[in-house]
């Protein structure tokens, strides 16, 4: 039989440290020190790392959001934004370019850089299509054809995504220039017109789509904008200078067309100055016999202007002027190939083969 301090397994207790012995140091080693410190350093990387992927993943969220809803700027090239997918807001896209206050916006560009954001929309085939900006766009076209910086090779952008409301788009192009008082009568009567003919847009009646595009603006303008729609859709093409009718004499003039007022339209078209083509249509008004400040026409050169198409493109020409005006990018074209078919065109008009 075991002993009293044993069990029936024969294992007797741990002797305890006799008195006054010291206990054993029972503390972690410097190895078990640096275990547990790098277990620590991993957990709490662990969680970082965890944190860090959630706030990026929340990140990604709201930069997505941002960029859907136009509130993210980004570069792009200035060849690879199209204008052909609605019409301008402006009558004399060519005479806008040419103006000295294009060249003063180029000065400002040149010296400032781009400080306005161009928009932009992403149609459905992955292109992109102006909104609004088209003389900031334009600025930095002539900018870089005439000097080759690549700092004019790319307009700061903002995106969205092509609304499935196509009246919108009209809507986003106008509001700013409106806002500003940019456009004319005639300008907003004509963007109306257009909206009309789109066939995408579903909007048959210029009536609705001055309602539609206008909707912010008083009542008594928007009025002063459908006189001018009637007065665009009867004799828009041969008024030589349709933002320089002031308000009351076009609203006038829509008036008495209503009223059967007849209009010889090849002397109108013929004015040669702005303020020639309004006295003209006040004489009209006044039942007098329009006249002009020209000196009586040789009678074989006594078609003063006339006007045909080539395909798309419509042809004006006139005493010092030839005009084009087709759904065609002309500013996206190098400046020596537009020279070569300029000079092609005078080789041809003085006989030479």
């Amino acid at each position: 039989m075991m002993g009293s301090k044993g069990n029936r397994f024969g294992i007797g207790p741990i002797d305890t440290p006799a008195a006054g012995l010291p206990r054993r140091n029972r503390d972690p080693g410097p190895m078990g020190v640096a275990v547990r410190e790098s277990a620590a350093s991993a957990q709490e990387a662990s969680d970082a790392l965890i944190e860090q992927r959630r706030q990026n993943a929340a990140d990604a969220r709201e930069f997505r959001a941002a960029k859907d809803e136009g509130r993210v700027l980004v570069p792009l090239p200035i060849n690879g934004i199209g204008l052909d997918d609605l019409p301008r807001d402006r009558l004399d896209l060519q005479g806008v370019a040419a103006s000295d206050e294009m060249e003063e916006l180029k000065a400002s560009i040149r010296e400032r850089g781009q400080r306005e954001p161009i928009e932009v929309f992403l149609t459905a085939d992955g292109r992109y299509q102006l909104k609004k900006g088209w003389r900031r766009l334009t600025a930095l076209r002539q900018l870089h054809a005439e000097t080759e910086d690549p700092r004019f090779a790319f307009a700061i952008a903002r995106v969205t995504v092509a609304d499935a409301d196509r009246v919108g788009l009209y809507v986003d192009m106008v509001e700013e220039n409106v806002i500003r008082q940019d456009l004319s009568f005639a300008e907003m009567a004509q963007i109306a017109i257009s909206l009309a003919a789109d066939p995408q847009a579903g909007i048959a009646d210029p009536e609705a789509a001055v309602a539609r595009l206008y909707r912010s603006l008083h009542k008594v303008k928007r009025a002063y904008i459908r006189s001018f729609v009637a007065l665009m859709a009867q004799i828009g093409p041969d008024l030589p200078f349709p933002k320089a009718v002031p308000r009351d004499l076009g609203v006038e003039v829509a008036r008495r067309l209503a009223e059967g007022l007849k209009i010889p339209r090849d002397q109108l078209a013929a004015c040669p100055t702005p303020e020639d083509q309004n006295r003209f249509l006040r004489d009209l008004l006044a039942g007098a016999a329009p006249v002009t400040d020209a000196a009586p026409a040789d009678p074989a050169t006594a078609r003063q202007k006339y006007e045909f198409h080539v395909g798309e493109t419509k042809v004006t020409a006139r005493n010092g002027e030839f005009r084009l005006r087709a759904v065609f990018d002309y500013s996206g074209v190098e400046r020596r190939v537009l020279e070569r078919a300029v000079r092609a065109f005078q080789d041809v008009l003085a006989g030479k083969d």
